[in-house]
């Protein structure tokens, strides 16, 4: 003989049914949270790999950056030097022997001279336009005229720009004596009316 189902019966099967759902979507909200946990770990872990490998690459920066002031100094001697017989040119032969030492020692670590030649277009990424002069020379508008200074990139990170004079690109101003900036004529003391000073 079977057992009889009292209503209780259904009610705490009911209950049950309802513990599994609510259980299951618990494990569901668990399961993507670990998950998203994982995802920033791993997103944590390469980007820390990544600063690493960048404060490897770029450790000796500073250090290049001092030696830049060594490198200026040798190529200014060599501008400089007379030309002459005797003991001037062995100083200059000396001179010359030990800059190419320094560009090869910057050449080993990744240091790369950047010495746009005229007529160069302007690179704001790379140059430092200390000055504009009226485009001429075979020299296009926003082209390069002259190299002040060498810039320098250590393994393709900027340390200094080069400095450069830059071909205008607007027509030269026209000097036109006393022209009043305002319009018009005159000295521009005049601009529609005066000011009271005795009020």
């Amino acid at each position: 003989m079977s057992e009889e189902l009292t209503p209780a019966d259904f009610e705490a099967g009911d209950d049950a049914g309802a513990d599994v759902e609510a259980m299951a979507a618990e494990i569901k909200a668990l399961k993507e949270q670990v998950l998203r946990y994982a995802a920033e770990a791993e997103n944590t872990k390469r980007r820390a790999e990544r600063e690493m490998n960048d404060a490897r690459a770029y450790a000796i920066t500073k250090f290049a950056r001092d030696l830049l002031g060594v490198a200026d100094t040798f190529d200014r001697a060599l501008a400089a030097a007379p030309e002459g017989e005797g003991a001037v040119k062995n100083f200059v032969v000396g001179v010359e022997m030990t800059s190419k030492e320094l560009q090869s020692a910057f050449d080993k670590n990744g240091l790369k001279k950047i010495h746009p030649p005229k007529g160069e277009k302007f690179d704001p990424h790379k140059h430092q336009a200390m000055m504009e002069q009226p485009a001429g020379d075979g020299v296009e508008p926003g082209g390069v005229i002259q190299t002040l200074q060498a810039g320098y990139e250590l393994l393709g990170r900027l340390v200094r720009p080069a400095m450069v004079v830059v071909a205008a690109k607007g027509p030269a101003p026209k000097a036109d004596g006393g022209a009043n900036p305002y319009g018009g004529e005159g000295d521009g003391a005049d601009r529609g009316g005066s000011v009271d000073t005795k009020a």
